[in-house]
């Protein structure tokens, strides 16, 4: 029986677990990005369950000047400014909701910057073929440089997303790796910033990137896990750069991983 992005999403809410491996783990979904004609970027993490706090929703936007803002719905070093803070020129906390109109069609609002994001997800054979290849491959497999080489290579070419990496470091200089579970393409999308309207889903003329991490020239609503290296191996306790304030709740870059 086919399984709508919706159904899956309300069981991760409430059953979402944590992988048992070693570093910083999240287990949960999001829009690995999406670029729009206007040269905006958009991207969504939801992570029910965390290793080193509540579970959390982040939004990530590029500006068409190329400056990366992420919103979070908790502190933001206990979010994705965590691990790629270093390349951010706002990290805020915001509320965030996101509310399913029908099965495979979700809209996202991020209230400080008065943003508005809907999406339509849709399966394809694509799609049906690498859910089938993921469902297969044993846990142990997906630690394997190799393998996340191989899988990601075969989603970028068979999803037409440019260049796809699963393993790789963040601007804070973490080492990451993403294990995929399943996936649906967004077959349309729209959103507002401010009243301005973004334009149509559009790959770039230069696919965006943070650190190591490349946006996909088309959106994918993925499920899946994250695995991220030990904060304190790669920041020694005397090492951690200070957490700059800008206001109450939202932070300038080099966001650090202290706790």
């Amino acid at each position: 029986m086919r399984k709508e992005p919706a159904d899956v999403v309300r069981r991760l809410e409430t059953e979402a677990v944590l992988p048992t491996d070693r570093g910083e783990r999240f287990a949960g979904y999001g829009i690995m990005g999406l670029p729009f004609t206007s040269g905006h970027v958009l991207a969504l993490r939801r992570f029910p369950a965390s290793s080193i706090g509540p579970g959390y929703t982040s939004v990530w936007h590029r500006d068409p000047g190329g400056n990366w803002s992420f919103y979070s719905d908790v502190d933001p070093h206990l979010s994705c400014s965590r691990f790629f803070g270093n390349a951010l020129v706002r990290s805020e906390r915001s509320a965030i909701t996101l509310v399913w109109d029908d099965p495979q069609r979700l809209t996202i609002a991020v209230w400080a910057v008065g943003l508005t994001w809907d999406v339509q997800l849709t399966e394809t054979p694509s799609t049906r073929l690498l859910n089938g290849i993921a469902a297969t491959l044993p846990a142990a497999l997906w630690r394997r440089p190799t393998v996340l080489t191989a899988v990601a290579g075969v989603a970028g070419s068979a999803l037409g997303t440019g260049r796809l990496r699963l393993l790789a470091s963040t601007p804070n200089g973490q080492r990451f790796r993403v294990t995929p579970g399943r996936l649906w393409v967004i077959e349309q999308s729209r959103a507002q910033i401010g009243g301005v309207d973004l334009g149509a889903p559009e790959p770039l003329t230069r696919q965006a990137q943070l650190g190591d991490f490349l946006i996909p020239q088309h959106g994918l609503f993925v499920i899946g896990s994250a695995f991220f290296e030990p904060c304190d191996e790669v920041f020694p306790a005397q090492q951690k750069g200070p957490r700059v304030p800008l206001s109450d709740g939202i932070y300038a870059g080099h966001l650090a991983c202290s706790k």
